[in-house]
């Protein structure tokens, strides 16, 4: 657990330490995100932040090749995959940081990543179908789902991207379960602790909290399509090493419940973003319009137009999004106390519901 925590140190602190020159760069060549109506920034932002998180992510997985125990990680090619689809995405995001490049471009790029991580096997080798076995995955089945799955959440992701400090915070808080849940699985089945998905977590996790600070409203800077597709990416693969490898029929500490949750606990930790997407793909897609084009009709739009501030709509988002992916790890673990746990949950769930309706049962109660 010490190594984890020093590479997310090292991510979280090499991070924050580039953001302000990354800014000042992107200032200095106009790389700029211009003021839409989509917007809800009212003056010109400069963007590449994704640059700065790159960075910070390079440096903390530096670290963790030279420590006593982490560098077993990088006798494996899936951190290299991982590491090479994070600088093409990064290089293309920046591309359109700076000059903007069409949607069929950039989903071109984000296969091609896709494609680099497979080579290097990240890949979905079992697909959980019961309690008790699974289904072996050829390269024939694999290998697209691995691609479907990446670029869905790439995009999921970048959808979220749109209220100064959504997307790091969303992202943090799904990657640190994914640690919790990665981490805790090695302890509970007594695997290597040092693992793929366990410490690109861990990276993940630190680069977005050290980047939080410059993007937390009013952000000074974004991290425009170089960072979100970036965050997307290393999700993605986290989730692909940890269940797409992982044979439910082969696990038997008591600790998992049921064996399905490898499956589910992706769709758990990213679901504000994922239910975000369908809900905007159906949405277009019902008025004619394409998939990727733009509206003020995302879920955090949807908060604003409650009446929520910016921050208070970026808190409920976190807090949805740690309900979500906390209760998925809990009852990963937990499962031995169902009713404790569902209680605890349902709670939870309501006194949420209840504050993010709050100012329209304050305009019904004031007769507004």
């Amino acid at each position: 657990m010490r190594e984890y925590l020093i590479t997310a140190f090292v991510a979280a602190a090499v991070t924050y330490l580039l953001t302000p020159f990354v800014r000042r760069g992107a200032e200095l060549i106009g790389a700029y995100t211009p003021v839409r109506d989509r917007d809800v920034h009212t003056i010109p932002t400069p963007r590449l932040g994704g640059l700065a998180i790159f960075g910070g992510v390079g440096a903390a997985l530096l670290v963790a090749s030279r420590l006593p125990t982490l560098h077993r990680v990088f006798d494996t090619s899936e951190i290299r995959g991982v590491f090479f689809g994070g600088l093409l995405l990064v290089a293309i995001g920046a591309a359109d940081d700076k000059w903007g490049l069409d949607a069929l471009t950039k989903l071109a790029g984000q296969i091609l990543a896709a494609g680099v991580m497979v080579l290097e096997g990240v890949q979905i080798l079992y697909f959980p179908v019961s309690h008790n076995g699974a289904l072996s995955l050829g390269p024939d089945l694999g290998v697209p789902l691995t691609v479907i799955f990446v670029v869905v959440t790439i995009n999921a992701v970048n959808f979220i991207d749109g209220l100064d400090g959504l997307a790091a915070g969303v992202v943090a808080i799904a990657s640190l379960s994914f640690f919790a849940y990665s981490y805790e699985l090695s302890v509970v089945q007594h695997f290597d602790r040092a693992t793929t998905p366990t410490l690109v977590t861990a990276v993940l996790t630190g680069a977005c909290l050290g980047f939080l600070p410059h993007n937390f409203n009013p952000a000074r800077v974004f991290m425009g399509d170089s960072g979100s597709m970036l965050l997307g990416l290393m999700l993605s693969s986290s989730a692909v090493t940890l269940t797409g490898q992982l044979d439910p029929s082969a696990t038997t500490a008591v600790g998992l419940f049921p064996t399905l949750i490898p499956l589910l606990l992706p769709l758990a930790v990213l679901a504000v973003p994922f239910v975000d997407l369908v809900l905007a793909i159906a949405r277009r897609t019902r008025t004619g319009q394409a998939p990727w084009a733009p509206d003020k009709l995302h879920l955090h739009h949807r908060l604003l137009r409650l009446g929520h501030s910016h921050a208070r709509a970026v808190l409920i988002m976190y807090l949805w999004s740690a309900l979500i992916a906390g209760g998925a790890v809990t009852i990963a673990f937990a499962h031995d106390r169902p009713l404790l746990v569902l209680s605890g949950y349902c709670v939870a769930a309501a006194v949420l519901v209840v504050a993010s309706s709050i100012p329209r049962l304050r305009h019904h109660h004031t007769g507004g």
